[in-house]
């Protein structure tokens, strides 16, 4: 199976070769052709499965028979929970389309609405947007909605998760009611079925792998440690495995700000990404981080959501997440596309309940290594 049989045109497969992509991921090899068919698609893709050029392969194909989009106007909506992740798929549209003559914006909040709204001025093909920016835009009469023929709800769990479900409302109230809707989320909880109901027509359902399981490719390991020797151990393991890059998730942001100083102070170069950064900063931290000018990325959940980057080796969970689906999120970050991945994560005997759940939740035990000098005095029960 190569990306020529799934019904692409010659330019769009050429842009995919350069990437680096010569077989389709089980995603794409799925939605793309029903896409094609401008059927109504319900995704369920986890991070890291190829499900952005799944759906944005197939649009670049479909707005060849589309007129160019008008003043203030687009036709093709695809809505992000995140500035990141809206930026990414962004990236992926200048990318596929680079050899197809297509026009395209993305807008977040965070910065500046003036040149967001001149950039509308004379019409999108492909309008990438959060929900909130996206209607501050309408409310000024920068966007409007009656030409659109595409709407694509990416990461649909983590838009409910972060609320913006009212937002969401009210964007596909103002859509023209005929469209193609396809909606991407990792887990299909009974929220998103719900919003589904009153979205798609007629869709064509779409799980690529059972949900709430971690990649084969990712290596899963647990180091128990107590609480306050845990940016000690993360150090050594730093300094002693000789790690080249690692995304390392905190709970909170003062938590992630906290590790960042404390790593900073034994000469490990680390940033932190988080809700308190400004949109400027987050940028660059993750540039930093991509260009391995940075070699430890510190996240929060949220600010993680929709980070991409190519080959990452190692995640390690500093914190474990209170919600265990979102140890898979985490852990879907490395591992990727066939390269094996690492993911590391630091446990006290406090959240042995957030361990529990995780291991019931992914349905086997993690294995566990005690590292000499770092052996915790409150041990972890075996299993």
């Amino acid at each position: 199976m190569t990306f020529d049989t799934l019904g692409l045109s010659e330019p769009l497969v050429k842009a995919v070769l350069e990437k680096g992509y010569n077989t389709p991921s089980p995603i794409q090899h799925q939605t793309i052709p029903v896409v094609l068919q401008g059927k109504d698609v319900m995704a369920c893709a986890q991070t890291g499965t190829g499900k952005t050029a799944g759906f944005v392969l197939p649009i670049l194909q479909q707005l060849k028979t589309i007129p160019a989009a008008k003043h203030n106007k687009a036709n093709v909506l695809i809505l992000a929970p995140t500035r990141e992740l809206a930026a990414q798929i962004h990236d992926s549209i200048l990318a596929y389309g680079k050899n197809v003559r297509i026009s395209s914006a993305v807008v977040f909040g965070g910065v500046k609405i003036n040149p967001q709204m001149m950039k509308l001025r004379s019409g999108v093909d492909i309008l990438v947007a959060t929900p909130g920016r996206l209607l501050d835009l309408y409310q000024q009469n920068a966007i409007k909605f009656d030409d659109i023929k595409i709407l694509v709800l990416d990461e649909a769990d983590r838009m409910l998760d972060m609320g913006f479900i009212h937002d969401i409302k009210k964007i596909i109230a103002l859509l023209p009611k005929v469209r193609q809707n396809l909606l991407f989320s990792a887990t299909f909880s009974g929220d998103i079925r719900q919003l589904a109901k009153g979205l798609l027509h007629q869709p064509v359902e779409i799980n690529v792998s059972p949900q709430n399981t971690t990649a084969k490719t990712v290596r899963q390991k647990i180091y128990p440690v107590d609480k306050n020797r845990k940016a000690k151990l993360l150090s050594h393991l730093i300094l002693h495995q000789k790690w080249q890059q690692a995304l390392v998730f905190c709970r909170t942001k003062h938590g992630a700000n906290k590790l960042v100083k404390l790593l900073n102070q034994d000469n490990i170069t680390a940033l932190a990404i988080h809700g308190n950064k400004s949109q400027a900063q987050r940028t660059k931290a993750l540039e930093s981080f991509k260009q391995s000018n940075v070699k430890i990325l510190v996240a929060t959940d949220i600010a993680a959501r929709g980070i991409d980057i190519h080959e990452l080796p190692q995640v390690v969970n500093f914190d474990l997440p209170n919600v265990p689906e979102d140890y898979v999120h985490r852990i879907g970050r490395t591992g990727r596309a066939g390269s094996s991945g690492q993911a590391i994560s630091l446990v006290s005997l406090d959240e042995i309940k957030q361990l529990k759940d995780i291991e019931r939740l992914i349905k086997f035990n993690i294995e566990r290594e005690e590292i000499e000098g770092f052996k915790p005095v409150n041990r972890l029960p075996t299993r």
